[in-house]
């Protein structure tokens, strides 16, 4: 899309509903919270507006957080059971155009750059087949729409035949190349803001990504493509986490009212080491992401939330029975990483390194079944999965 047509499209669609919205005023709302408002709240959890929201993530709610936990494991137990889908990212491509200064890909890293080929990936498929992975995440930097585009058709039809489910995390599209992947068979986007706040231009001063309402107006181009899954989300810890995570509950609800046939998921990625050496100005600590995550599905019981390998194994542990949907297993960070580890250039640390098939025990351990392939007669564990 030209950039004509992207200034015309500037106030368009979410667009319109986050110029509403004072990123300072809602701090102040949230900041002042009452006990009294979040036990109002809570009392009719199940049937909450963005604005509810705001008293689940305050400093308020933390003085409920067992009563939230009760009530996010009730109601994920009811929309989802005890079910929870594995995947893996697969990246494609360590090229970026972007400097971002939180990461790994940043250009301005002197440091090679890979794109694989038709081989290396189907390699790469490979080695997460005998693990035992049906549904993956093709991961790329953003090296030009055009160009990309291209490419990303290709592995999609490379990869697609392989697994159950294919999704991507790539550079914003526009609708037209959207649609065209969506015939091809995939199945969702995850398009993260980063931030919704003040300071985006800051941490993305170069490069298209600069472009803060190309990236806002992503989710409606996707809804608008028919794409089946819109994956949202904020890097936790470039601002603050609290009023961040409300205009991504502002944009679950603008989603679901206009494009209601697509699935939205949250992830929650907070921000990890990388070689671009970034030192988080908001860091998040564990007790304030079981808060946030808590605080989705208080909010919305139909969201789909996704915990990666960012976070330790003990946390995600923990945080699993609460409402987790998705997790991560066996992770690389870095184009040809299965076949070939950590000869090229990662995007950031994994934090937890243990195998789908670990990841799988824990969940038995936990008395959660793991869902393989949505279409499986049934949600056990296959006793070959990841041999």
């Amino acid at each position: 899309m030209n950039q004509t047509n992207r200034e015309t499209n500037r106030l368009q669609g979410f667009a319109e509903v986050f110029a509403r919205y004072d990123w300072q005023e809602t701090q102040r709302r949230i900041q002042d919270t009452t006990p009294a408002e979040v036990e109002r709240v809570l009392q009719r959890a199940g049937s909450l507006s963005p604005l509810d929201f705001l008293a689940l993530v305050s400093p308020a709610a933390q003085g409920y957080l067992e009563e939230m936990a009760r009530i996010s494991q009730a109601l994920t137990r009811r929309r989802f059971g005890k079910t929870v889908q594995l995947y893996a990212p697969l990246y494609l491509s360590n090229e970026c155009l972007n400097s971002c200064l939180y990461c790994g890909f940043s250009r301005e890293i002197q440091r090679p750059r890979v794109r694989l080929t038709q081989e290396q990936t189907l390699a790469e498929v490979a080695v997460l087949k005998e693990l035992g992975i049906e549904h993956v995440l093709l991961v790329t930097g953003d090296f030009s729409h055009q160009a990309g585009n291209q490419y990303l058709n290709q592995a999609l039809e490379w990869v697609r035949p392989h697994f159950a489910q294919v999704s991507m995390e790539v550079q914003p599209l526009a609708q037209a190349e959207y649609q065209a992947l969506a015939d091809r068979g995939l199945h969702g986007v995850m398009v993260y803001q980063e931030t919704y706040g003040p300071n985006y231009t800051q941490f993305h001063p170069k490069g298209s990504k600069k472009d803060f309402f190309w990236r806002l107006g992503t989710p409606d181009r996707l809804g608008a493509a028919g794409v089946h899954k819109i994956g949202l989300g904020v890097l936790l810890g470039l601002e603050d986490w609290r009023t961040d995570s409300f205009f991504v509950a502002l944009q679950v609800a603008y989603l679901e009212k206009h494009y209601w046939r697509s699935r939205i998921s949250i992830s929650f990625p907070r921000l990890r080491p990388a070689e671009v050496g970034f030192s988080p100005p908001h860091p998040v600590c564990d007790s304030a992401l079981v808060q946030l995550v808590l605080a989705y599905r208080i909010f919305n019981e139909n969201l789909e939330l996704s915990l990666s390998t960012r976070e330790s194994a003990r946390l995600r542990d923990a945080l699993v029975p609460l409402g987790i949907t998705s997790l991560s297993a066996g992770s690389k960070t870095e184009p040809g990483g299965y076949a070939n580890p950590k000869a090229a250039l990662e995007q950031f640390e994994i934090n937890d390194g243990r195998s789908p098939k670990e990841m799988a025990l824990a969940l038995a351990q936990s008395g959660l079944d793991l869902i393989v392939r949505d279409w499986d007669p049934h949600f056990g564990l296959d006793p070959n999965f990841g041999t």
